[in-house]
């Protein structure tokens, strides 16, 4: 689905669906953690990371993170465990999770 279709931006229509994120129904035999999460464990919830081999994502640009996780998702960014993190995610997701970070003051 593309945002700008509708005329929404990605910050307006990431931001209606940030609250879902932490939402999550977890299975009775595996305990889930929500998208948000699994990114806050490397790159923090404040969005700076606190290995130096980690990248922060504290107030970068929106559309870049969102680029740069379709395409570890696609498979045409290689990185083992952003692409097992970003094929588990829904475009919304993502969307959701760029609005997040890039709405973070940097440091």
């Amino acid at each position: 689905m593309s945002w700008f279709r509708f005329g929404l931006g990605m910050t307006a229509a990431a931001s209606l669906t940030v609250a879902g994120l932490m939402m999550v129904t977890p299975v009775a035999s595996e305990p889930r953690t929500s998208p948000l999460e699994d990114c806050a464990a490397c790159h923090g919830a404040d969005g700076i990371a606190r290995d130096t081999e980690v990248p922060h994502l504290a107030g970068q640009n929106e559309r870049y993170l969102f680029n740069q996780m379709m395409a570890f998702r696609n498979g045409k960014r290689a990185h083992k465990e952003m692409r097992y993190m970003a094929r588990h995610m829904s475009v919304n997701e993502i969307a959701a999770i760029a609005a997040y970070y890039a709405a973070l003051p940097t440091r």
